[in-house]
């Protein structure tokens, strides 16, 4: 028995060691499933509280595509039977006095003004619903080209601002002729918004590598590099300002990007503050490179 002793002092200090840490582990397992469930619930009401802030946000953007919707299709209809009237005013121009005149064609800008937010917010819209789906077809770029240039020379009249174009008019490209459209009217209208008065917007086409490349080009007051990273962000507004006092909402260039790579297009800028901007448009040409 003496030879022995020793050894079940030792074995009975080990169990009781053994049931101490036994003991410990248990509480110590039983304490973190506690803190566990305690940071699963907390888990759960977070995820509870983000989904119904997600179903607000989602319900609040439907609102704000109903308002956009209405707004835009109400204000459509009077901002175009303005513009028809002011129009029909200047081609009686000679039964008006210089002031009549004047203002006359003040609400025929604020009209086209008006027409050009109404558009892009419907645009704006459809990018939102994904509702995109170009038609893609031939379309002369050459002829498009020039008919938005003589559709504008009056608006750049009106600044003092000199508006040319420079290409041939028969160049065709694989497109949507009504998103190219709506590129165009964005681009122009830039051009001549962001334009000083005695200033040129030259507009030039030409075939390059199998594709035809569209560039607006104005002597405005540049683009700086800080804007030039947030150009096509949507209700981005640039620190350059309009200089006739015209309206901006900072969706124009968004829309332009948007639609030139639906159609498989690309849309770059050239830009220093001070030497003025370019929009350099490329798309395929349509038919045999």
């Amino acid at each position: 028995m003496t030879g022995t002793g020793p050894w079940v002092f030792f074995l009975a200090f080990v169990l009781v060691v053994a049931s101490v840490l036994l003991v410990l582990a248990y509480r110590a397992m039983k304490k973190q499933k506690a803190t566990t469930a305690g940071q699963a619930g907390e888990i759960r009401k977070l995820n509870e509280t983000l989904l119904r802030q997600n179903q607000r946000l989602q319900e609040l953007n439907e609102e704000r595509r109903q308002i956009i919707s209405v707004v835009s299709h109400d204000l459509k209809g009077p901002f175009n039977r303005i513009f028809a009237l002011t129009q029909l005013m200047g081609l009686s121009g000679d039964n008006l006095t210089d002031d009549q005149k004047e203002y006359v064609g003040k609400i025929h800008q604020m009209a086209v003004d008006g027409l050009h937010m109404v558009r892009n917010l419907l645009d704006s819209r459809t990018i939102d619903e994904e509702a995109l789906a170009p038609r893609l077809g031939p379309v002369d770029l050459g002829a498009l080209v020039v008919s938005f240039v003589k559709g504008y020379e009056q608006m750049a009249l009106g600044k003092g601002i000199g508006l040319v174009f420079n290409g041939p008019g028969n160049l065709s490209v694989t497109a949507d002729r009504h998103y190219l459209g709506r590129v165009l009217d964005n681009l122009l209208s830039n051009a001549i918004k962001f334009s000083p008065s005695g200033k040129e917007v030259a507009v030039m086409l030409e075939e390059r590598e199998g594709n035809v490349v569209l560039t607006v080009k104005d002597e405005g007051p540049g683009i700086s590099e800080a804007d030039q990273e947030n150009l096509y962000l949507r209700f981005r507004k640039l620190s350059a300002k309009p200089t006739g006092g015209e309206s901006s909402t900072g969706l124009g260039l968004a829309i332009v990007k948007t639609l030139v790579e639906k159609m498989g297009g690309t849309i770059t800028c050239d830009s220093r503050e001070g030497e003025g901007t370019s929009f350099i448009l490329s798309l395929k040409k349509e038919g045999p490179a």
